[in-house]
């Protein structure tokens, strides 16, 4: 469980989206493999085999709840643009307090946009970029032709360029902000700069 635990976690967080519902999908598909765990023939790595059992428990549980919208899948050209999903997953590890904390909110701004997207899109992503699962074993996984994996994972990233796009675009107008202090602090100056100074006749 120890080996699995992060991959199978992700994958039912993918498809739930709540930490709480995703725990609880897991433990129940670690139940259902242990008692299935006779029937394993090995034809399949036994991560895969985990993950299909994690993937069947969650979209079980999300049939109950009722709470995942439709897939409407949207089609983008890649117009060869910087893409800000690549730029933000190549971070350095090193750096002052304030870029650990800049990560740290980059990170959450990642989840957010990834917990918007439609539940084929997010799975897809979070396996094959998250977890770095080839098309074949991602394909095996959702039990998904391998062309509609490269299909989704497609959808989703232009999905999140756009969003994450659209985030910096109203972060950077809020950039070297003027207002305030520094605004104050610059007019006062200003003024004692051009203020008349003591008549030298007078």
């Amino acid at each position: 469980m120890r080996r699995h635990n992060r991959r199978l976690f992700r994958t039912a967080r993918a498809i739930l989206r709540d930490d709480a519902t995703a725990e609880d999908a897991l433990q129940d598909a670690y139940v259902a493999a242990f008692r299935a765990f006779e029937g394993f023939r090995g034809e399949a790595q036994l991560s895969t085999w985990l993950t299909r059992i994690v993937v069947n428990q969650s979209l079980q549980m999300l049939r109950k709840s009722g709470r995942e919208r439709v897939v409407v899948p949207i089609d983008r050209v890649d117009d060869g643009s910087p893409d800000p999903i690549d730029a933000i997953a190549d971070e350095s590890p090193q750096g002052t307090p304030e870029d650990a904390m800049l990560r740290s909110e980059l990170r959450r701004l990642i989840e957010r946009r990834i917990d918007d997207l439609p539940a084929g899109f997010r799975t897809v992503f979070v396996l094959r970029e998250v977890e770095e699962m080839t098309v074949e074993e991602t394909a095996r996984c959702l039990d998904l032709p391998e062309a509609t994996v490269r299909t989704r994972l497609f959808r989703a990233k232009a999905r999140l360029r756009e969003a994450l796009a659209s985030e910096l675009d109203v972060a950077a107008q809020g950039v070297f902000a003027f207002d305030g202090d520094r605004c104050d602090r610059i007019v006062a100056a200003v003024l004692r700069r051009i203020a008349p100074g003591p008549d030298p006749g007078g």
